[in-house]
């Protein structure tokens, strides 16, 4: 299954689906972004090899009213969001080893370790605030 695009749409559906236990995988881009474009059949490939997580694709541009605050700095940005816990949020290569890689690591912690991590540093304790695509799309 490729990933879901945000839209006005879906955005309620997607908020429901994003339930306490399952993971959230959002990949922030452009349309413009040669890289973003280049990035999207590897992130869907993603998603096909994830069933059990919720993919989604968020345009910034087209989606401002919901993401603009979340502060993307280059692309892909990757959120990588469990229920209400915020356990990634960065740019990263446009390599979808490397997403594999932090979705795995933080699927195979233990609910203990993940709130650990949520609450972890400064940096964390703000995702959890300002980043979580849950909490802003049932505020939409």
């Amino acid at each position: 299954m490729p990933s879901v695009t945000l839209k006005p749409e879906n955005l309620h559906q997607l908020a429901q689906r994003m339930k306490d236990d399952v993971w959230v995988v959002a990949c922030l881009c452009a349309a413009w972004c040669d890289v973003c474009t280049s990035y999207r059949p590897g992130f869907d490939e993603l998603a096909a090899q994830h069933p059990d997580k919720l993919f989604v694709w968020i345009d910034i541009e087209d989606r401002a009213d919901l993401v603009s605050d979340f502060d993307v700095e280059n692309f892909p940005t990757l959120l990588i969001q469990r229920g209400d816990d915020v356990m990634f949020y960065g740019t990263t290569m446009p390599d979808p080893r490397i997403a594999n890689r932090l979705i795995t690591s933080h699927a195979e912690k233990n609910e203990s370790e993940l709130k650990k991590q949520a609450q972890g540093s400064a940096e964390y304790r703000e995702w959890q605030l300002e980043r979580n695509l849950r909490k802003a799309l049932t505020q939409a």
